[in-house]
């Protein structure tokens, strides 16, 4: 594969940018008094607007070449029709399946969707109406998810944006620090609690260590045969699961062409249909699939994915911009950035390209964020008079959900605000230490609600921008090698964490002295 930075279509980008270095949005917006007309981009209540980018009409052409050259439509419909994309690992790459099986080209992964949707269905009716109860005979109040990663991020961040309260409280435990399962587990009957296992391999450490322990306090306060009755899993190694203890009709499978981050529209999103209900995640799902139809279908110029994958192409490569910020001015999203940075970070976090080159240019931003009006106070000083600068990213809601007058048009005049301010800037009056120099990129993607189908369709928009900037740098989006070594290294330590260190391994001088004094803290022998 030819470099891209070799490519007569990055050529003439990065020269078109060279020679319009010194143009700033400000003028941009002078200049043409439909620039928000012409450079905003509309699909069923999602408004996706580029106009404060700085980027003229003939770097959108250059971008749009750019997105042809590197085959980007040629991937998109290699990944709709199945082929086996994910080449580090030789798998297909089939989230899009899970929207509507009946469109992928494998007619048995759309049966295999089916029947897994129609069990997640029942068995989310069950919960709700009570017919599923644990082993005491009393329905489940309270939910706890155990999963990390792709298997956490995804489901927090849709069952706290559109979980209902007539339903089980839903409760998420990640990390392996018992703090966090310690707080899952507060204030909560064993009797009413049902465990949910998310983990592919049903190997992963963190994941088991909390559903062991989970089990343990389970089985104390209900019994030895409590597991089968309160837990089920979402795996793709059903046998893992059985031997932990969970009853096969409890189990629910996850395939391997789906990756974790791409995999809440799977069995992963069974705690998001407890907390919101089946119709709701159904609803969910549809309005990815709407997003899906419209990546597959429309041309590459008023394709929303494409256009937000372009506008970040540019400021990454072009405007070395390496830090992108996600602020959610909804509250209900304030999971969303931590969502984004996975998805972001572990794609396209790569080095080297699909032939195994070193990579020749910036890829995948920093991403972080926090909610707005919040993140104001925290890191907005930082994004406007700072000299490294980022990209911004907002999300707003046209349409509030709760009753108290006057907060949500100060929220939205807020979000347009600091839209603005970056854009435009200020000259401080003549005082440097006021002043703010605007000409800083942002984008606003605004939802007519934060109903299921629009959440849907902003999830799948992220996924699909993801995948464009993967196949323009070479990229294989769908591979995490990277997370690996620490996970190795953990292990091979955790020997010589206990009361009898094996001392089998030799460590760097940094490692060994830290593991001194921890054990030494912790009062354990030398």
């Amino acid at each position: 594969m030819t470099s891209i930075i070799a490519t007569d279509a990055w050529r003439a980008l990065a020269g078109h940018r060279d020679t319009t270095a010194s143009d700033t949005i400000a003028d941009l917006f002078a200049a043409d008094g439909d620039r928000f007309k012409n450079n905003s981009w509309e699909l069923d209540g999602v408004l996706l607007d580029l106009s404060k980018n700085r980027i003229d009409y003939a770097a959108w052409d250059g971008l749009l070449a750019l997105a042809e050259d590197a085959g980007v439509t040629a991937a998109r419909d290699a990944m709709y029709a199945g082929e086996t994309i994910n080449t580090t690992e030789g798998r297909k790459v089939l989230h899009v399946a899970l929207r509507d099986g009946t469109g992928i080209a494998d007619a048995g992964v759309a049966e295999d969707v089916t029947a897994t949707m129609a069990r997640l269905a029942a068995f989310t009716q069950a919960i709700h109406d009570g017919s599923l109860t644990g082993r005491t005979g009393k329905p489940f109040r309270h939910v706890i998810n155990i999963g990390i990663g792709g298997s956490h991020l995804g489901p927090m961040l849709t069952a706290e944006a559109l979980g209902r309260a007539d339903y089980p409280e839903v409760r998420f435990a990640a990390n392996v620090d018992g703090h966090d399962l310690t707080a899952a587990l507060a204030n909560v009957d064993p009797e009413t609690t049902l465990f949910l296992v998310g983990s592919k391999s049903f190997t992963t450490q963190e994941t088991l260590t909390n559903a062991a322990s989970a089990a343990r306090w389970l089985t104390e306060a209900v019994g030895s045969n409590a597991v089968s009755g309160h837990f089920a899993a979402l795996t793709a190694k059903p046998d893992a699961a059985k031997a932990f203890g969970i009853a096969a009709q409890h189990i629910f499978p996850i395939w391997d062409w789906v990756g974790g981050r791409f995999s809440l529209w799977s069995a992963v999103g069974l705690p998001s249909a407890l907390a919101m209900g089946w119709s709701a995640f159904a609803a969910m799902l549809d309005g990815a699939h709407s997003m899906d139809r419209h990546f597959r279908d429309a041309p590459l110029a008023v394709n929303l994915p494409v256009r937000l994958a372009l506008a970040g192409i540019w400021n990454i490569n072009m405007e070395g911009l390496g830090a992108l910020a996600v602020v959610p001015y909804d509250e209900r999203l304030r999971s969303l950035p931590a969502f984004i940075q996975q998805l972001d970070m572990e794609s396209n976090g790569k080095g080297v390209t699909q032939t195994g080159a070193p990579l020749d240019v910036a890829a995948a931003p920093i991403v972080f964020g926090l909610a707005g009006t919040n993140a104001q106070h925290t890191f907005h000083q930082w994004l406007h008079q700072g000299p490294l600068g980022a990209a911004v990213e907002f999300i707003g809601v046209a349409r509030p959900d709760h009753g108290f007058s006057g907060h949500h048009d100060k929220l939205i005049a807020n979000l347009l605000a600091q839209a603005e301010a970056l854009a435009l800037g200020t000259d401080g009056d003549g005082d440097v230490n006021r002043a703010c120099s605007g000409n800083r990129p942002s984008t606003t993607i605004l939802l007519e609600a934060l109903d299921p189908k629009r959440l849907g369709m902003l999830l799948a928009l992220y996924e699909h921008k993801v995948f464009v900037q993967g196949v323009i740098w070479g990229i294989n989006s769908f591979d995490q090698f990277g997370v690996e070594l620490g996970k190795q290294l953990a292990a091979r330590l955790l020997p010589d964490m206990g009361e009898a260190p094996t001392g089998a391994r030799t460590y760097d001088p940094s490692t060994a002295g830290l593991l001194a004094r921890y054990r030494s803290w912790r009062g354990l022998p030398e």
